[in-house]
């Protein structure tokens, strides 16, 4: 239960910190998805069960803040926080490579699945061009944060389970 209220906490900072303080940044050509990266870890380091739980609600916080059809997010970072928590034990992200690979992964896989519901919603959901600039700075952006924030919410032993401790029921 600790756990749970450590995520909701960890999701809403994070949420205000990509909203209110990154959105407004006119330096930055686009915002970096935090949000995106920190379900990425919390799949990776919890399991595929926690890792969607996070990706969606955290999906579902920002359909209520974004323009995007109400849940887009959700559904789009819950797919996301379920694949990753398939690595769950199978990763180490202690270092720099596999957090790189990973935000780049996560961006990738969030154009493509935005691509993919826009063929059932044309109207509605605005989707990535492979060739723009947005796309791109997107990717870097992610790429760039993902060892950070790994490293950052690494030294919370809250977030990350250590499966050598839990009973085996």
């Amino acid at each position: 239960m600790k756990r749970f209220f450590a995520f909701c906490a960890l999701i809403i900072c994070t949420l205000l910190i990509q909203t209110a303080i990154l959105s407004n940044r006119h330096a930055l050509p686009v915002v970096p998805d935090i949000l995106l990266l920190v379900a990425v870890f919390i799949g990776f380091h919890n399991g595929s069960t926690s890792g969607q739980t996070a990706g969606f609600f955290s999906g579902l916080l920002l359909d209520f803040l974004s323009a995007a059809p109400l849940g887009l997010n959700a559904l789009i970072r819950t797919i996301i926080g379920f694949l990753s928590g398939l690595f769950y034990q199978s990763l180490e992200t202690t270092g720099i490579l596999v957090p790189l690979i990973s935000g780049f992964t996560a961006t990738a896989a969030k154009a493509l699945l935005i691509r993919i519901v826009s063929f059932f919603y044309p109207d509605s959901v605005l989707t990535y061009s492979l060739f723009s600039s947005v796309f791109w700075y997107e990717c870097l952006f992610n790429t760039l944060c993902a060892p950070l924030v790994f490293r950052f919410l690494s030294f919370f032993t809250i977030f990350v389970k250590d499966f050598r401790t839990e009973s085996l029921d």
